[in-house]
């Protein structure tokens, strides 16, 4: 199968990146996010696993990917897959105003932009995610604008997964 490629951005900032599905390690996920592309949502910026950005979706595949390709220590440039039960994301804790409410499942895209993160959450323990993708083109300009969103705030910013 030849590569295929997916453009995250941070629309409001201009900031976008190439990432390579890995196709070969999360097949399974690799076309379920594939199929559903384009995907777009509010971003935010993770409390718990350190240099994390990422944005909610309602299921989309046929049934939720395996757990394959996993990780609990993403490295910069990762693009990992989680699904979450309504009810583990459902306090106000976490700050979501409308996408996750309890008897819910909820799909989170997220990308890593720099080391040292642990997927590790006080409330349910060890998270692991499918690592589905690696930015290969723009890490850099992406990280810069993850810190920025950090400082500044995530408020009317947008995340998208578009094929490139």
């Amino acid at each position: 199968m030849a590569e295929r490629h997916v453009e995250v951005a941070l629309e409001r900032r201009g900031v976008r990146g190439t990432a390579v599905l890995l196709d070969d390690r999360a097949p399974v996920t690799c076309a379920a996010v594939w199929d559903a592309l384009p995907l777009a949502g509010d971003v935010y910026h993770a409390k718990y696993a350190r240099n994390e950005i990422y944005a909610l979706f309602p299921p989309f595949a046929d049934a939720e990917p395996p757990l394959e390709n996993p990780t609990v220590t993403p490295i910069p440039g990762d693009l990992c897959y989680f699904s979450f039960a309504g009810a583990e994301l459902g306090t106000k804790a976490y700050g979501y105003d409308r996408e996750v409410r309890p008897g819910t499942t909820v799909v989170d895209l997220a990308l890593f932009y720099e080391r040292n993160n642990l997927l590790l959450n006080g409330d349910v323990g060890w998270v692991p995610g499918i690592v589905w993708g690696r930015v290969v083109d723009g890490l850099a300009e992406l990280a810069e604008a993850c810190n920025d969103l950090w400082r500044t705030g995530a408020a009317g910013e947008t995340l998208s997964f578009r094929r490139a």
